[in-house]
């Protein structure tokens, strides 16, 4: 994947970021050129990444409105969640660390779907919370819409899912 100064791309649990410069550094006494990221979220920031290293990294382009469509559709599927809390947890880091949107509306799905049974734990909260955010932020670049009417699309999907779960019943 080539990039280009300008181009926006998803950076792993931190969302939506600006290509601003490519820059060369010394390291190691090596010389080493870095994609410098501007986040883009409410957090804001500077990251620099080594160009060799974007594909390990799992940066990746932003997605495009067709892939949107498709993952709100996602959204309102019921989702199978593990029993074990413990297993929960460490398929929910493996999803966040994908930086995939996908994998961020399995997150999303699987515990506002455990939360309408039981109560999510502190650490189940943060992670519905952020992967949430991170799906927020990128459909809101991509589209151009507010984030609070991204995250309006996003509730309705959820809700279309429990009404859709409640009628099958």
């Amino acid at each position: 994947m080539t990039l280009t100064v300008g181009n926006k791309v998803i950076y792993p649990s931190h969302g939506p970021c600006l290509i601003s410069s490519i820059v060369k550094k010394v390291v190691n006494e090596k010389t080493m050129t870095f994609y410098q990221l501007l986040v883009l979220n409410d957090g804001h920031g500077t990251l620099l990444v080594p160009v060799d290293k974007i594909m390990s990294i799992g940066i990746r382009p932003l997605m495009n409105q067709p892939e949107i469509k498709k993952l709100l559709a996602q959204l309102k599927r019921p989702s199978t969640a593990s029993a074990d809390r413990r297993q929960r947890g460490r398929d929910n880091l493996v999803l966040l660390k994908s930086g995939s949107a996908f994998d961020l509306a399995e997150i999303v799905e699987s515990l506002s779907e455990l939360v309408e049974t039981k109560p999510l734990s502190f650490g189940e909260r943060g992670t519905l919370e952020r992967a949430k955010r991170l799906l927020v932020y990128e459909i809101s670049e991509v589209t151009g819409e507010t984030k609070q009417e991204v995250e309006d699309q996003m509730d309705r999907a959820l809700i279309a899912r429990t009404t859709r779960k409640v009628c099958v019943a």
